[in-house]
């Protein structure tokens, strides 16, 4: 009997002890983690199943710069190749790879909606049109996602680098992880060069 008490006054404090150096916290928090990251997919993908009518209305005018079209092509492609898988959360490496590969795409699609301002027939194509809105409503979407999943993996790491809550991150393998990062931002965001000469010529 005494033995049994004993027992259960041990367990009692493990949990206790657990709870207040953060490990229920690090399950919720990996948990909305793991969320936050699945929606960033899931308006990434969106955006992906958008290109291949985009590049087909595009196709249709028959002057349109092959080379800015086949950027947005090879972009997707190599966007769509990498496996984002939950736990590419956790590899600061294969989410590096991931960021750039969405960047460049994010810029590829960029200079091709510029470009394609150059275009009367484009501009005036109705299906043209309703794509780019899906697309900028698409994109917008993504940079919600981003930001939400860029807050919790903030809070997250902030949580597996204090003390004590970092004892039982080392204990339970809880470690910081990657987030999105400005670094190729500025590149991205940049307006592409357009030679008007070159779209008045056509």
């Amino acid at each position: 009997m005494i033995r049994t008490r004993w027992h259960w006054l041990v367990a009692l404090a493990a949990v206790l002890s657990l709870s207040g150096c953060g490990y229920n916290e690090f399950q919720r928090l990996d948990e909305q983690v793991k969320a936050a990251w699945s929606e960033v997919l899931n308006q990434y993908q969106r955006r992906a199943d958008l290109i291949p009518n985009i590049v087909a209305t595009v196709k249709g005018e028959a002057n349109f710069e092959q080379e800015t079209l086949t950027r947005v092509i090879e972009a997707r492609s190599r966007a769509t190749s990498i496996n984002a898988t939950p736990e590419l959360v956790n590899d600061p490496a294969a989410f590096e790879k991931f960021q750039q590969a969405q960047g460049e795409l994010t810029g590829a699609l960029s200079r091709l909606m510029v470009v394609a301002e150059q275009y009367p027939q484009l501009k005036a194509n109705a299906a043209f049109q309703d794509l780019r809105v899906q697309l900028e409503g698409t994109e917008n979407r993504i940079t919600v996602a981003r930001n939400r999943y860029i807050k919790t993996v903030a809070e997250y790491n902030v949580l597996a680098r204090s003390f004590p809550t970092n004892l039982t991150a080392m204990i339970f393998s809880y470690s910081p992880k990657p987030n999105f990062t400005v670094q190729n931002e500025a590149q991205i965001s940049a307006p592409p060069v357009v030679s008007f000469d070159k779209a008045a010529s056509k």
